[in-house]
């Protein structure tokens, strides 16, 4: 698996190949509403061009759709991040994404599950805790994400206090195993965000072995410091059973 952030917009890791910076995800959510027939050619060549760039350079996972809604008041580490505010818009344009990268060859990570749009900090640099009941959540910012046929999803690192007012998803056994897996019902493999956020409080040993305990299939190390890679590739178990036999399955998808 080769991975790479380029939703578009400000998410963009080949902006010395290609501009995407206007095509955000909020100007696509714009347009399905306004104009769904432009929205229809327009995000289907914009989808088309990344996969083909992706290809060109062997990455075959792309971690988009972002499926976060998006809500005032809120961090601006979603903002135009987010397709929308209305969770039925994201949930369908976040399927012609999935739709449209799968037919290209590519894999997708809908992220950030179970839902990031209340997040009142940038979790590269603060926990933030949602407050909101139980029946917003699964009516609200976790539907983009039910029945998802993308094969991976990247957690969260926020605390739902409803739930569990002690861990952030990543390291939370009961999010991970009544949310994600039985309410919101994602099959796929599970992909922790970036161990070395602060908004995951431990070090990153406890950071990586707790998200796995939790119920993580595979932790993402994203700061590029190579010394601390190589001791955690030491320290780190092997895959399970279940992590083996889904990758594999994504293997036979890409042939």
């Amino acid at each position: 698996p080769i991975l790479i952030d380029q939703e578009g917009g400000r998410v963009n890791r080949l902006k010395n190949i290609i501009s995407f910076e206007n095509l955000t995800s909020e100007f696509f959510g714009k347009k399905f509403i306004k104009k769904p027939k432009e929205f229809n050619f327009f995000y289907k060549l914009f989808i088309d061009k990344t996969t083909y760039l992706l290809k060109l350079i062997g990455v075959n996972i792309n971690t988009c759709p972002v499926l976060d809604l998006r809500n005032k008041g809120s961090s601006s580490i979603i903002g135009d991040r987010s397709f929308s505010s209305n969770p039925k818009i994201v949930s369908k344009i976040g399927d012609y994404c999935i739709n449209y990268h799968h037919n290209n060859g590519l894999g997708t990570v809908i992220k950030h599950i179970p839902g990031h749009g209340l997040a009142l900090f940038d979790s590269h640099l603060k926990i933030s805790v949602i407050h909101n009941k139980k029946k917003y959540l699964i009516k609200n910012d976790f539907l983009p994400f039910k029945r998802s046929k993308s094969f991976f999803a990247m957690t969260a690192h926020l605390i739902y206090s409803s739930y569990d007012a002690k861990h952030t998803v990543t390291h939370s056994k009961k999010i991970i195993r009544d949310v994600i897996r039985k309410k919101i019902g994602f099959k796929g493999i599970l992909i922790s965000d970036d161990i070395s956020m602060k908004a995951l409080k431990y070090n990153l040993y406890e950071n990586a072995t707790k998200a796995l305990d939790a119920g993580c299939n595979l932790v993402l190390h994203c700061n590029g410091k190579i010394k601390e890679m190589k001791k955690l590739s030491k320290i780190i178990p092997l895959i399970d059973v279940f992590t083996q036999k889904k990758t594999s399955q994504f293997y036979n998808f890409l042939g």
